[in-house]
């Protein structure tokens, strides 16, 4: 007699939620970094940051865990961590810094979250392609913005938040394809 367990799953797909947080807060930010919105206005990405970027994201994860995902986990709560992370930064800890350490200090956060990134792409690629687009895509946006913030350049500064967006709009088309293959038909 075989003892073969059916897995019953509990939990709707969370991927959509994750990658619709993560485009949104993405966006917002990008379109700041891009120079879309006026200096003083980029402070609207502070909340989306905390709740949709960073608490929905994070919660995908979690529940990603509950599904046996290891990668939506991971990549998921990892996010969701940066959005809080960066939230955090902003609120309470970037008036700390010293001007003159910014660059260097913003620059190694950039380019810490580019290496994570980077790594996470390779098994992206069983992914769908959507998704492995929004990796490549967002390992180049971070490298980019580090650069941008270890030269204190604006141009490439601005070149990452180009960049950010098309992250973005990838991340929200992947969410579409996941909502779509996932909506009962009537």
């Amino acid at each position: 007699m075989s003892s073969q367990s059916v897995v019953i799953q509990t939990v709707a797909d969370p991927a959509p939620l994750g990658l619709a947080g993560f485009a949104l807060t993405t966006f917002v930010l990008s379109s700041a970094n891009a120079g879309w919105i006026p200096a003083g206005g980029d402070a609207v990405v502070i909340g989306l940051a905390l709740a949709y970027g960073g608490v929905a994201q994070f919660c995908a994860g979690m529940w990603e865990f509950k599904r046996n995902n290891v990668f939506g986990a991971t990549a998921f709560t990892s996010y969701g961590a940066f959005w809080i992370s960066f939230w955090a930064l902003l609120t309470f800890y970037v008036k700390d810094i010293p001007a003159v350490a910014i660059p260097t200090a913003l620059g190694f956060y950039l380019l810490a979250w580019g290496i994570f990134t980077l790594y996470m792409t390779i098994p992206a690629m069983n992914l769908s392609r959507p998704v492995l687009a929004v990796f490549v895509l967002l390992t180049i946006t971070f490298f980019v913005l580090a650069i941008g913030a270890f030269m204190s350049n604006a141009t490439i500064h601005m070149l990452g938040g180009y960049l950010g967006v098309l992250t973005a709009l990838t991340a929200w088309y992947a969410s579409y394809l996941g909502v779509a293959a996932n909506t009962p038909k009537r």
